[in-house]
């Protein structure tokens, strides 16, 4: 019972490290105190614009938690700290993010577990300061493994790459996925279509600051009412499909494929929930398994990537799989007749 008592503390030190992180992450303490290199924490707190009192305390803690370094009543960044910096080079930003999240969406779920409601995906967004942060935590958490391992080993992006034309991304958050794809492929054009108004104003403006805003536009859109001006060449989905797939993927699968030129295909991204349950208890899948708890508050559940690939070819759609991350997570390409 000892080693248990000592796990759980441990455990219970990580997360109010990681909810410290998260508080300092929201309110730019982080990036505020690597421009200014070290600063008393009043010095501080009219950097980032937020209460001294407030902020003194949260120095206190960082502190004690090693996110801080003290000299006499000057605080600077630790590794750590660093480390979570949101402008900082492979920043961690979205483990705290995430962290805060999953505490969020446990308590959801303690709720609903008692009536079966399911109110949907508007209950990631209850909380003010996790809501701006939900599009840079999934650009942080999958915009390398994107750019250095999918976009190049899938032959579908070279194709639409060559010829150009449109890329639509539906669920596209802050427009992440679009701005890596056309960054260095000057003959795409991409819209970007996504249901909440806060994320469509980020996406809109991270584009604008990429210069990309001549070939990148972003609409408010619910994903089953989506309309498009022109058929596309290519239309992803960035871990979206699954927000979708319980209120009628036959019709969903045949209004991408009418929505896709001849010879156009659909890029589907998703975690491929395992076939064996035994490998939920592997670390990698650790987090499949909570996080498909979490999209049940949503009305959603994690997909397997066969099943994905069988609606695609139900909807007379050739569909191939490609994976990456050892396998964890899946691309489907589902390719239009020509």
């Amino acid at each position: 019972m000892s080693d248990l008592k000592t796990r759980f503390r441990e455990m219970t030190r990580g997360a109010q490290t990681l909810g410290l992180g998260y508080i300092g992450v929201a309110n730019g303490l982080f990036s505020a105190l690597r421009r200014l290199g070290a600063a008393s924490s009043d010095a501080l707190a009219q950097a980032a614009g937020m209460d001294q009192a407030y902020v003194r305390r949260w120095c206190d803690a960082a502190y004690a938690f090693g996110l801080l370094e003290a000299d006499g009543d000057r605080f600077s960044l630790s590794d750590m700290g660093a480390a979570l910096d949101p402008e900082s080079e492979d920043t961690l930003m979205p483990v705290a993010g995430h962290a805060m999240m999953s505490l969020h969406m446990a308590e959801r779920a303690a709720l609903f577990m008692r009536d079966g409601a399911r109110p949907g995906e508007a209950v990631m967004f209850e909380r003010e300061t996790l809501g701006p942060l939900f599009g840079p935590m999934l650009e942080g958490s999958f915009s390398r493994l994107f750019s250095k391992a999918i976009a190049p080993n899938l032959p579908v992006f070279a194709e639409v790459s060559a010829r150009g034309g449109l890329v639509v991304d539906l669920g596209c958050g802050n427009g992440w996925y679009l701005r890596a794809l056309l960054r260095d492929r000057p003959l795409l054009r991409g819209v970007g279509v996504d249901g909440f108004d806060g994320n469509i104003v980020q996406a809109r403006a991270l584009a604008e600051q990429a210069g990309m805003s001549d070939r990148l536009s972003f609409v408010q859109s619910d994903l089953h009412a989506f309309a498009l001006d022109e058929k596309a060449d290519l239309i992803a989905m960035n871990r979206a499909l699954h927000h979708v797939w319980e209120a009628g993927i036959e019709r969903f699968t045949a209004r991408l494929r009418d929505a896709l030129k001849p010879g156009g295909a659909a890029a589907i991204w998703e975690p491929d929930w395992p076939e064996d349950r035994a490998q939920l208890r592997t670390p990698a899948r650790q987090g499949f398994a909570f996080q498909n708890l979490t999209e049940h508050v949503q009305g959603n559940h994690l997909l397997r990537a066969v099943e994905i690939a069988q609606a695609f070819d139900d909807a007379g759609m050739r569909a191939e799989i490609f994976r990456f991350a050892e396998g964890q997570e899946a691309v489907i390409v589902a390719r239009k007749a020509g």
